[in-house]
C-alpha cells in the first residue's frame, strides 16, 4: 500500500517561476508527478511525466487530468493582460481544468488565486477571506471567477479546493509594498504542503504571505489549513528603503492592496496608464 496521500499529482504552469519552485518538493511526495505548460519542458526528476498542453483546449485538459488525484494549478495568465488573453487562460482555461477534474474524479485542487481579487481595499483595512471581492483589473476579475468556480464545484460535485490569494512571491522583497505582501519561495512550498496534507478543506481561501511584521491580512478563517510561515520581509527593510527611499502613503503603490493595478487604466485602451511597472520578467506577483 502506498504511503502517499496523493499518488498522482498534476502541476500546471510548471515552466513559470512558481511552478519551477514546486517541481522538486512535489516530486518527493507522490508516485508520479505530471508537469504541464504551454512551453516546452524537460524532464528533471525521475518520476516526472511531461505533457505540453494549453488550458484553453478542452480536450487537452480532459486528457491532462486523467488518473490524477490532486492538481496544483500554477498555470494561466499570471499578471494583468488583454481581456482576450485573460479570458482564454484564466476563465475558459479554469473551467476546462475543473471539467477535466470532474470527469476524471480528481479529489483536490490547489491553485494560485490573487490579492487582486480584493485589490481596491485600502491598505489601512486589514482584509480576511470573508470580505466581498473588489477586483482591480481584468486579471483580478478572472481570479474572482476562479474562486466562484471552485465554490461551485465543491458544492455541486464535492471537488475540494484551496484558493491561495498570493500577494508577491519573489526571491526577496523589491519595494516598500512587498515588505508587507512578500511570500518567500520557502513559505510557498510550506503553504502548498499544508494545503495538500490537511483534511476536509471543502473550498477554503487563504492569503499567501510570509510571516512579515507589517502584514495586511488576517488568515483566521483559514487556520484549519495549518500553514505556519517562517520567513519575514523585515530583514530586507533597510536595503529596500536605502534603494527606494520614502514612499508617501498616498502613492498608488501603497495606497491599496492592489497597488499599481488599481491606478492603471484598462489594459486594452491604447492610451491607458503604462503597465510597464507591473511586469515581472523573472518573478511572479499574482
Amino acid at each position: 500500500m502506498s504511503n502517499f496521500k496523493y499518488e498522482n499529482i498534476l502541476l500546471t504552469g510548471a515552466a513559470g517561476a512558481l511552478g519551477d519552485q514546486l517541481r522538486e518538493p512535489l516530486s518527493k511526495v507522490c508516485k508520479s508527478l505530471r508537469i504541464s505548460d504551454r512551453e516546452i519542458l524537460n524532464k528533471t526528476f525521475q518520476n516526472e511525466e511531461v505533457i505540453q498542453a494549453d488550458l484553453s483546449n478542452e480536450n487537452q485538459m480532459l486528457d491532462l487530468t486523467k488518473n490524477i488525484d490532486c492538481v496544483v494549478h500554477m498555470g494561466g495568465q499570471s499578471i494583468e493582460g488583454s481581456w482576450s488573453n485573460v479570458l482564454n487562460s484564466n476563465i475558459i482555461g479554469m473551467y476546462n481544468l475543473y471539467e477535466g477534474c470532474r470527469k476524471n474524479n480528481v479529489k483536490r485542487v490547489i491553485w494560485a488565486s490573487s490579492v487582486h481579487t480584493v485589490g481596491f481595499y485600502p491598505r489601512s483595512q486589514v482584509v480576511d477571506n470573508k470580505v466581498m471581492p473588489r477586483p482591480d483589473s481584468n486579471y483580478g476579475l478572472s481570479k474572482v471567477f476562479g474562486e466562484s468556480l471552485a465554490q461551485y464545484y465543491w458544492d455541486k460535485y464535492q471537488i475540494e479546493t484551496v484558493s491561495i490569494r498570493i500577494y508577491s512571491s519573489t526571491p526577496k522583497p523589491e519595494n516598500q509594498r512587498v515588505l508587507s505582501t512578500w511570500l518567500s519561495y520557502n513559505d510557498l512550498r510550506r503553504l502548498i504542503k499544508a494545503c495538500m496534507e490537511t483534511s476536509n478543506v471543502e473550498h477554503s481561501i487563504i492569503f499567501g504571505v510570509s510571516n512579515n511584521d507589517s502584514i495586511l491580512i488576517d488568515n483566521k478563517y483559514a487556520n484549519h489549513i495549518g500553514y505556519k510561515p517562517k520567513d519575514n520581509a523585515e530583514e530586507y527593510r533597510s536595503k529596500v528603503e536605502e534603494m527606494h527611499g520614502f514612499v508617501d502613503s498616498k502613492d498608488a503603490l501603497v495606497k491599496t492592496h492592489g497597488g499599481y493595478f488599481v491606478s492603471a487604466g484598462h489594459y486594452d485602451d491604447p492610451e491607458s496608464v503604462s503597465y510597464t511597472h507591473l511586469t515581472l520578467p523573472t518573478n511572479r506577483e499574482v
